[in-house]
């Protein structure tokens, strides 16, 4: 098989066209297999439960490169369709409604949440280390968990079609407390920065957090709820992504 045009494109993967309705997640060459194996693991391990996302077929080497070959999951990406239309409160349903389908799920086969969390911990760099050891404190006083966690929702990984919503990228999934995964969602829709020079800068941030507001209200989740988790997810954010200059 030769793989076909490109929609999409991550930080880790191309996503490609494939054959009968299928597509290829080929990650970048540098990436690790065994990164490639626990996603896989972790596509299996939720295929049958109940909620929408494409399903999994297999893993398979092109021309040097390791992929998963998933379901395509036709529609619109949500964040797209949210730019284009301005449509907040929309969004935040669509969120809120898929997430509580997943996070309803308990699991056991998949790791736990506070593993991602102290690997992330644990890479920070010697410079980090007080901010590590305070994260660390603070991670070993949260609560154990069973609810399946996404690890990544926000609305870019989530694909409308036809008033149906399903999730994508299951990398970081994992076992752990329904507001991890929260807390999790209100990071990266709320904190993640916007670039310094663009000039839609403000209007940015306040879409940011009003959709992080009308998504909390949907899943009737306050931020005291989550306030212990935030801190935490953000020290570790700092090795998952260095480039990133969150403010939080």
């Amino acid at each position: 098989m030769k793989k076909g045009t490109v929609i999409g494109t991550g930080n880790t993967a191309v996503i490609y066209e494939w054959e009968d309705g299928k597509v290829l997640k080929l990650f970048n060459p540098e990436y690790p297999k065994e990164a490639v194996d626990s996603e896989f693991k972790n596509a299996l391990a939720i295929d049958k439960l109940d909620f929408g996302k494409p399903k999994v077929y297999q893993t398979l080497s092109y021309k040097g490169q390791w992929g998963i070959l998933y379901e395509k999951a036709e529609g619109e990406n949500l964040l797209e369709l949210t730019l284009r239309t301005g449509d907040l409160e929309n969004c935040a349903l669509y969120m809120a409604g898929l997430h509580k389908a997943i996070l309803r799920n308990k699991i056991t086969d998949v790791p736990d949440y506070r593993e991602f969390l102290q690997y992330l911990l644990d890479k920070l760099p010697p410079s980090y280390g007080k901010k590590r050891e305070e994260a660390l404190r603070m991670l070993y006083k949260l609560p154990d968990g069973d609810s399946l966690c996404h690890g990544d929702f926000h609305p870019g990984n989530i694909i409308i079609s036809n008033g149906t919503a399903k999730v994508i990228d299951f990398m970081n999934v994992c076992r752990g407390s329904y507001f991890y995964d929260v807390a999790r969602t209100v990071f990266l829709v709320e904190y993640t920065p916007v670039s310094e020079g663009a000039e839609d800068r403000r209007d940015m941030l306040f879409l940011k957090k009003t959709l992080s507001e009308l998504y909390l209200l949907q899943m009737k989740v306050t931020r005291d709820m989550i306030q212990d988790y935030l801190p935490v997810i953000t020290a570790a954010r700092i090795s998952e992504c260095p480039d990133e200059n969150t403010v939080f």
